[in-house]
């Protein structure tokens, strides 16, 4: 005879893990990571290593200190790892990418109970602890792409801090597209990018309504203010934030009307700052706000029981 099982709801059964989950994640960050190493050299590789390894070294010493179920297997410290990694400049200190690595896993997602109780995506965490530790480190760094393939390499402001000092654009729509100016090592190619986000929405990793809220947002923002969509959308972390961050399971609302609040809020928040601060990026700031409201979207936007009695 064929056993009960018993146990607390909801009771939904689904073939994909938490293993299998992450290394969809991976696959779909490998375009960007690739890009990231053709665009800012070997020495990108070298920082993404260096946030992998700090990562899982630091769950595994972590549980193992204090006698908790070793979990690296399921992936999901790499998967921290590497998303911070591609929101660092190739060029900074090596030991400031492990120290974020640290501060990402053991503050933002073990001292909190480990995966599924943290309140905050961990690699923003980690991103914004060593932004406002290091501020000069995460300086924009020079891409060694004409270097690599003899092509003519745009220098100078950045897109958005050209927007924000209202001088003539210096770069193409296509050199977007491409990534081949200074940023970040996984936030510049959008190519890339959106390759990762098309893998994701047919592997039914995620849902389209955070990025695409998010980018929406953000557009209508920039045509309200005068300022170029396409420049905002395809600049600065945006395009990073919007598909592999701001959708993280843990602290992105369940339902669809409480992701679209979420990124209708990520994407004001990300604009606010662009365009009022002195920030010329404001993607992990908003994302992190998001987070920490992500249970109060979900109380006002929940399902309301049909026929029930008042509480």
């Amino acid at each position: 005879m064929q056993q009960l099982t018993v146990s607390a709801n909801p009771h939904i059964r689904a073939p994909r893990t938490t293993r299998g989950v992450m290394a969809d994640v991976l696959i779909a960050l490998s375009p960007a990571a690739v890009a990231g190493v053709v665009l800012f050299g070997w020495r990108s590789l070298l920082v993404m290593l260096v946030c992998v390894a700090s990562a899982v070294l630091s769950e595994w010493l972590f549980q193992r200190i204090t006698h908790q179920k070793t979990t690296i297997g399921d992936l999901s410290a790499v998967v921290t790892g590497l998303i911070l990694a591609l929101n660092l400049p190739s060029t900074i200190p090596l030991w400031q990418a492990m120290l974020g690595s640290v501060v990402a896993i053991v503050v933002a997602k073990c001292l909190f109970g480990g995966i599924g109780c943290n309140f905050a995506n961990p690699a923003i965490v980690g991103r914004i602890a060593l932004f406002v530790s290091f501020t000069s480190s995460l300086s924009t760094p020079t891409s060694n792409f004409s270097t690599l393939f003899g092509v003519d390499m745009v220098s100078g402001a950045t897109p958005l801090t050209s927007l924000n000092e209202k001088v003539e654009m210096a770069h193409t729509i296509p050199q977007l597209l491409l990534g081949t100016y200074g940023g970040m090592i996984g936030e510049t190619c959008a190519v890339a990018l959106l390759i990762g986000f098309v893998y994701l929405l047919c592997r039914r990793i995620i849902s389209f309504h955070i990025p695409v809220a998010f980018m929406g947002t953000v557009a209508l923002f920039a045509l309200c203010c005068g300022r170029d969509p396409l420049v905002e959308l395809l600049s600065g972390g945006l395009l990073l934030g919007a598909i592999f961050m701001a959708t993280d399971y843990v602290t992105s609302p369940d339902n669809a009307k409480g992701k679209l609040v979420f990124g209708v809020g990520c994407g004001l928040i990300t604009m606010f700052i662009r365009v009022f601060c002195t920030y010329p990026e404001g993607v992990s700031f908003a994302i992190l706000l998001m987070n920490i409201l992500c249970p109060y979207i979900e109380k006002l936007t929940e399902n309301k029981p049909v026929g029930g009695a008042k509480a």
